[in-house]
């Protein structure tokens, strides 16, 4: 771990994000961030919870993976703002500089891998048990079907989002709950409280939709995650 990298993970990498009237600018946006990112790592840890007991909690499982879309959303877009912000040559975003190298390489992957098992688990959850063995890909003897896509990309997003977790947690909360956080300093309080007012909303709503159409599973027996037996399999 470069001395950059570890210096953001204790929390000492002395970067300093001009506040801004309005929405706050970059002291802003980073508390938003830091805010959502957190609210993410409880509901990722709920839904680590559930694959203790898949079979058994599936209906929690798919629910709390509902309830992560929004705020990965969230967290995708004031990420992504900022890093527009600061390549267009934003004054203010280019004060408060980038990341260091290293953590600049792993947001994408980040970004990537989150949104590649949300949207596959959400699949997932709309084609059912049957249709979760549909085979998308076939070479060299391996299927690539849904499911398989789906563990497989938790398997990826597990190692980059932990490292990411690593890096970011003490600045996370340095910004918002521990002592001195900046928070009510800062414009833009009231906006950045309503972004997260509805994302939550909006999160509720979609676990309740999903859960509404993903009732198959829960009849389902997802003892080993094996191949349904054969003639509940669907066509190549």
């Amino acid at each position: 771990m470069s001395a950059d990298v570890l210096a953001v993970a204790l929390g000492r990498n002395g970067r300093l994000d001009p506040a801004e009237p309005g929405t706050g600018g970059p002291a802003g946006n980073a508390q938003l961030t830091a805010w959502t990112g957190l609210l993410l790592l409880v509901l990722a840890v709920a839904e680590l919870v559930t694959l203790l007991d898949v079979r058994g909690l599936i209906s929690w499982h798919i629910g709390i993976g509902a309830l992560l879309v929004p705020p990965a959303l969230l967290k995708t877009g004031s990420t992504g703002w900022r890093i527009a912000r600061f390549y267009l040559g934003n004054e203010p975003y280019v004060q408060a500089g980038p990341p260091p190298l290293p953590l600049r390489m792993l947001g994408p992957l980040v970004v990537a891998f989150t949104l590649a098992v949300l949207a596959s688990g959400v699949v997932l959850a709309l084609v059912g048990p049957d249709g979760s063995r549909h085979v998308l890909v076939q070479s060299f003897g391996q299927r690539i079907d849904w499911l398989s896509l789906h563990q497989g990309a938790f398997a990826a997003w597990a190692v980059v989002t932990g490292l990411h977790v690593l890096a970011r947690l003490v600045s996370a909360l340095q910004l918002t709950v521990l002592p001195g956080a900046r928070r009510n300093q800062v414009a833009g309080l009231h906006r950045r409280g309503v972004a997260l007012a509805v994302t939550v909303a909006v999160a509720a709503m979609s676990a309740a939709l999903l859960l509404g159409v993903s009732g198959d599973w829960r009849a389902h027996d997802l003892r080993g995650h094996g191949p349904p037996p054969a003639r509940d399999a669907p066509g190549p």
